[in-house]
């Protein structure tokens, strides 16, 4: 009942998928298993303040990463998944290719966010 992916877009911008159940979340990740793309994953919470502040950032990053997948998962919806990459602090951004994490920025770190996607893209 009701849909497994939202998906938040400003205008024409690229998709910022927002993923709610731990049956889709697999799918995903398998799927990233067997591709060369890279995947922003974006651990969040309603209740972070600095993950709101991050936010527009990261749909910037969407717009103009259009070759890379970017995922928000929130921690209190699919806490399984925050807990298979132990991540303890949000926001914390997690960047993975054929199903490995290549990279991993805690906290509002935009800069080194968006160097660590371009390091990481190809």
């Amino acid at each position: 009942m009701g849909a497994q992916v939202s998906t938040q877009q400003r205008s024409d911008e690229r998709k910022v998928n927002s993923v709610h159940s731990m049956h889709h979340w697999n799918t995903l990740f398998q799927r990233s298993r067997t591709s060369n793309k890279l995947m922003v994953i974006d651990f969040t919470a309603v209740w972070c303040g600095p993950c709101k502040f991050i936010e527009p950032a990261v749909h910037d990053f969407a717009v103009e990463f259009s070759d890379v997948d970017f995922v928000k998962i929130d921690i209190d919806e699919l806490p399984d998944a925050a807990n298979d990459f132990e991540v303890q602090v949000m926001p914390t951004f997690i960047l993975v290719k054929k199903g490995k994490e290549r990279e991993r920025i805690v906290g509002v770190k935009t800069d080194e966010l968006h160097r660590m996607i371009e390091k990481h893209r190809f």
